[in-house]
């Protein structure tokens, strides 16, 4: 610490550069301060710092990180906690550019392996943005001195509180939320076995207060399960949860509009996370490769089978390697679904509102006016009861403006007031008895992999030299800046975080520069992975040419969709 404070007041005034000369460890009382990376200037990215902690099992006890999920728990856990005490202690802006600033990744509701926090049984390693003040671009010294020497060990002291150990046991809040995350995993193991999609526990709050606010809207309706549809699934304390269990097959959710349709549906398209405990979805859960599928027009796609929907397009069109830079609603919603497949998908969730009407249903007057040989389209409610039957692909479908589909469900969920009734029977009591037309389809067969030319994946664009700057940002969850150009995810509604879209542009580039070294290419996405396989053992560092703790663990689901939105794609 007195190393620090006399090189700070060395540098008092000097060009921000010297700033420079503090890389390097700062030994204070319990923690090493360890400076990676400094900014050149005060508007520049903050300078990339690290806090050392060191622990003991009499400190951190073993058994709360001894396997994946707790660790990932607890590294979350940890993380939320420095982000409050620096928002309690930092005072902030204090000055030129970002001067003032000291930061760790933003934390949503999900509980992402992240790298923000590691911990191992020697330390736990926490890292920070450090925004090194500045008068215009000359050093501040009195203000570098408050920041490093006052407020940071203030930020320690107060979020190691919240987690170290106090007396003989362990913070409560802490063994609730790894216990709360642990469980959920638990729950979502036993889907599969109970041959269930979905599960939504009793006293679950869905409603969210809005559409950029993830939080739970205060004074919503509890959840309650139908009679019909209740099943009890086994807690990770053993004790029985009770709740709605959906099915696999075809599951239809109705009802009018405001009801809480697209609220259950974002609910279980969400599923495949864990939640923090009080988020109200933290004992929901659905299979963890479930893909939402929507309509996206103008996107672009390249070498995507699509035949089982659309064919026989006019001018001889091939949809059998279907390539556009400017897809219909149509088109985009068949190739979101292929696309899915292709990742083994086993859950698919539409819901009308985002769907190309033509895509979802074509009713009988429609198909006596216009002949089946002049419409390329097969609608979706020819395909989701046999997809189900043939390649085990169960979809859940929110909607409200067409009853062709009751025909075809095996459940159907009424939202009445958001409140759940099972109507399955009265649906089926409606459903018109006349076999739909274009039932005796052929099996949607998987397409031949595609090997990307991975030339298209540089991430210095079209800059051929090694000294050329790579370009990898992104912006919330909407869009990507890789190479020389930008993909538009924004319609990807699974990405949760801002760091997991980062962590697939260094996924992106890591993939470019690990193709070579693969001794076969089995396609795309075989080759994502086993990319992804190494990351999980190997930690998110490996990805990227220096330390950083802003990235997020994505599923291969995202990745695949990202990649393949890309408009530079290029197929061998």
């Amino acid at each position: 610490m007195d190393r620090l404070k006399n090189q700070l007041s060395e540098i008092h005034k000097k060009s921000y550069r010297a700033y420079k000369q503090l890389k390097g460890d700062y030994h204070f009382p319990g923690f090493i301060f360890r400076i990676d990376h400094v900014q050149g200037d005060p508007f520049a990215d903050p300078s990339r710092c690290r806090l050392l902690i060191k622990t003991s099992t009499k400190d951190l006890p073993e058994s709360l990180y001894n396997n994946t999920t707790r660790k990932r728990a607890l590294e979350d856990y940890i993380g939320r906690q420095f982000f409050k005490a620096i928002k309690s202690r930092v005072k902030g802006n204090r000055g030129s550019g970002k001067s003032g600033e000291i930061s760790i990744v933003n934390y949503g509701q999900e509980v992402l392996k992240r790298n923000a926090v590691l911990v191992t049984k020697e330390c736990v390693e926490v890292r920070v943005r450090i925004g090194l003040p500045a008068n215009l671009r000359n050093i501040d010294t009195k203000q570098a001195q408050v920041m490093c020497l006052s407020e940071l060990p203030s930020v320690v002291a107060m979020a190691t509180d919240a987690f170290l150990k106090n007396g003989s046991e362990d913070p409560p809040q802490l063994t609730d939320h790894i216990f709360s995350v642990e469980n959920q995993c638990f729950l979502r193991t036993q889907l599969t076995e109970n041959k269930l999609v979905s599960f939504i526990a009793d006293g679950s709050i869905l409603p969210r207060k809005s559409g950029v606010d993830e939080t739970p809207l205060l004074n919503s309706v509890i959840f309650k399960t139908p009679k019909s549809l209740a099943v009890e699934l086994k807690q990770a304390n053993g004790k029985m949860i009770r709740g709605m269990g959906i099915p696999k097959g075809v599951t239809l959710i109705v009802g009018g509009g405001f009801h809480g349709k697209s609220t259950l549906l974002h609910a279980l398209e969400r599923g495949v996370y864990d939640y923090i405990p009080g988020d109200g979805r933290e004992r929901v859960v659905t299979i963890a490769n479930a893909c939402k599928i929507r309509a996206e027009d103008r996107r672009a796609i390249t070498g995507v089978n699509i035949s089982p929907f659309v064919d026989n397009l006019p001018q001889g069109k091939d949809t059998h390697n279907f390539s556009t830079q400017d897809a219909s609603g149509s088109t985009s919603q068949a190739s979101n679904i292929m696309e899915a497949l292709e990742t083994q998908t086993k859950l698919l969730l539409i819901d009308e509102d985002t769907s190309a009407t033509n895509f979802m249903i074509r009713d009988q007057r429609m198909q006596a006016l216009v002949a089946k040989e002049k419409e390329p389209i097969t609608p979706l409610v020819s395909r989701v009861h046999v997809m189900e039957k043939q390649n085990g692909v169960s979809t859940i479908i929110v909607m409200g403006g067409s009853g062709d589909y009751f025909a075809v469900a095996d459940n159907v969920i009424m939202m009445d007031n958001y409140v759940a009734k099972d109507v399955t029977k009265e649906a089926k009591a409606l459903a018109d008895n006349t076999p739909l037309k274009q039932q005796n389809l052929p099996l949607i067969r998987a397409s031949t992999p595609r090997v990307i030319d991975i030339s298209c994946l540089n991430p210095r664009g079209n800059g051929t030299s090694n000294t050329t700057k790579e370009k990898i940002q992104a912006f919330d969850t909407r869009r990507l800046r890789y190479g020389s150009g930008e993909v538009d995810v924004s319609k990807v509604e699974q990405l949760a975080d801002n760091a997991q879209l980062l962590a697939i542009g260094f996924l992106i580039r890591y993939y470019h520069e690990r193709i070579s070294e693969m001794l076969v290419s089995e396609g795309l996405v075989d080759d994502l992975r086993q990319l992804l396989k190494e990351v999980e053992q190997q930690g998110l560092d490996s990805i990227t040419p220096y330390i950083t703790g802003t990235l997020a663990m994505p599923r291969i689901q995202e990745l695949a969709a990202t990649i393949n939105r890309m408009r530079s794609l290029k197929l061998k």
